[in-house]
């Protein structure tokens, strides 16, 4: 294993590649198309630039897609015409917050293509330190994917079905990301009903730990906030296949997407002034 190529380096993917070229591997990405900023990210990771998606898949042995989940199946499409117009031998993981069901379609597209497919998932922020972030990894193909564990990542293999990793990860998101906006929802509640100092003083005798995560937690979200609209639907869509209720996290999608379309999600993690978590539940408020 010598070249790892990424799809696309934006706040997790750059870091990913930054660890990976680090630990010795020759780390590419596809850039056409991108914004100034994940070309920026990707400079000072060290990435470097192909011209084509042909070049991408040929002088990669592992492709890592890592999108927002509606740009998943499109960029398996656009590498599965890749693979057959290179004939390019490709293991390409997709690393996506997706459905089991959306991981398998994306598998087919890859497989019927001539690639090898391997269903990812991340659990953790970007690798910036050991033991932190963790790639799941299921699939025949899983095991091949976890020799990138030689070069600074973290791949516990669940299973040898397509989905498992899929799955792990919305179940654990339905957690940490579904906890997240509802105690968003709440705050902008109390906060609009004029309550919030009063709820905060009870938090802070009776919920102590909880009250720290949100004050220190919930003001990052919102730069987030539009990418995990897809998410809680992935999740809510994972939920329905196996007979759970979807309403819980299609409520989260909402949420994400109230907060998305406030000013506090233009933020980007390079903007150096957070906003407190009462002037985030302000802004919040008057989006109402």
């Amino acid at each position: 294993m010598e070249t790892v190529g990424i799809l696309s380096p934006g706040d997790m993917g750059h870091t990913v590649g930054e660890r990976l070229r680090t630990h010795g591997l020759r780390v590419i990405a596809h850039l056409k198309d991108r914004s100034a900023r994940t070309r920026g990210l990707a400079a000072k990771a060290g990435i470097e630039e192909v011209e084509t998606f042909e070049a991408l898949a040929e002088e990669a042995d592992v492709l890592l897609c890592i999108l927002v989940p509606a740009a998943a199946e499109e960029a398996a499409q656009k590498t599965a015409q890749a693979i057959r117009n290179t004939g390019a031998d490709v293991l390409y993981a997709d690393c996506n917050a997706v459905a089991p069901e959306t991981t398998k379609r994306i598998g087919a597209i890859i497989s019927e293509a001539g690639g090898r497919f391997v269903d990812a998932s991340i659990i953790g922020p970007p690798p910036r330190r050991e033991g932190a972030t963790r790639f799941y990894a299921s699939g025949e193909h899983a095991g091949s994917l976890a020799k990138l564990e030689a070069y600074g990542l973290d791949v516990p293999v669940v299973s040898e079905r397509i989905g498992d990793a899929s799955a792990v990860k919305m179940c654990y998101a339905g957690l940490t990301k579904g906890l997240t906006a509802l105690c968003t929802n709440l705050l902008v509640a109390a906060e609009a009903l004029g309550v919030r100092e009063a709820l905060f003083a009870e938090y802070n005798l009776s919920q102590g730990p909880m009250l720290k995560r949100m004050e220190g937690g919930l003001p990052g979200m919102p730069p987030k906030s539009r990418r995990w609209v897809g998410e809680m639907e992935e999740i809510a869509a994972t939920m329905a296949s196996v007979g759970m209720s979807p309403k819980f996290h299609e409520g989260a999608a909402e949420i994400y997407r109230l907060v998305g379309s406030s000013t506090l999600a233009d933020r980007t993690p390079e903007d150096p002034d957070e906003p407190t978590l009462e002037e985030m539940l302000r802004v919040l408020v008057k989006m109402l």
